[in-house]
C-alpha cells in the first residue's frame, strides 16, 4: 500500500468509495463460506485484519486512540450512504453505526446478505486493534451497530457471538 500522510495509510483521490465494491465483498464473504465454511470466513476476516490491514494497525499503535478515530472519521467520510457518530475519550473510540453504508447499498439493491456479514466488523477490527496493543467489541448488526476500541489491557469481557445480530433476508 502506498503511503499517505492523512489518516488513511493509503492515498485515494477520489472524495467518495464506490458503493458496488458492497456487492463484491458479499460475494467474497459468501464464496469464502460455502467453500471453507463460517471457521474459514472467520480466518479470513482475521487475516485481512492482521495483514492487508497492517499498515492500519501500525499506524494505531504509533497513534494511539486518536488515530483510530481519524482513521475511522476518514474512513467513514469516504463510504457514500454511511451515517455514523465517532466519540474519542481517554479510554476508548466508539463508532455509533446509524447507517451501515454496506447494509444499506445491498439491501437497496435487494441482494441476499451473508447472514453473518457483520460479524467481520469485530473479526477483521479485532485483529487489526490487536496490532495496536487494542481490542474491539460489536453489539447490533444488521444496519446499525456500536464498536468500542479499548485497549486490551482494560479487561473489558470478551466479544460475545450473540451481540453481533445476524443479516435477514430483505
Amino acid at each position: 500500500m502506498p503511503s499517505s500522510a492523512g489518516p488513511l495509510p493509503y492515498a485515494d483521490t477520489k472524495p467518495a468509495g464506490s458503493a458496488d465494491f458492497y456487492f463484491a465483498i458479499n460475494a467474497t464473504f459468501r464464496f469464502i463460506r460455502e467453500k471453507f465454511g463460517i471457521g474459514g470466513l472467520r480466518a479470513y476476516w482475521g487475516d485481512l485484519g492482521s495483514r492487508y490491514f497492517a499498515p492500519v494497525g501500525e499506524r494505531w499503535r504509533e497513534g494511539g486512540l486518536a488515530a483510530v478515530s481519524a482513521y475511522w472519521r476518514a474512513f467513514f467520510d469516504a463510504e457514500p450512504g454511511s451515517g455514523v457518530e465517532i466519540s474519542l475519550s481517554d479510554d476508548e473510540v466508539t463508532l455509533d453505526v446509524r447507517a451501515c453504508p454496506a447494509i444499506r447499498h445491498l439491501r437497496a439493491h435487494a441482494r441476499s446478505i451473508v447472514p453473518e456479514f457483520c460479524q467481520h466488523c469485530y473479526f477483521v477490527g479485532d485483529a487489526t486493534a490487536s496490532l495496536a496493543g487494542l481490542t474491539v467489541r460489536v453489539e447490533g448488526g444488521a444496519g446499525s451497530c456500536r464498536q468500542r476500541f479499548v485497549r486490551r489491557e482494560a479487561g473489558v469481557p470478551p466479544q460475545d457471538p450473540a451481540a453481533i445480530r445476524e443479516v435477514g433476508p430483505c
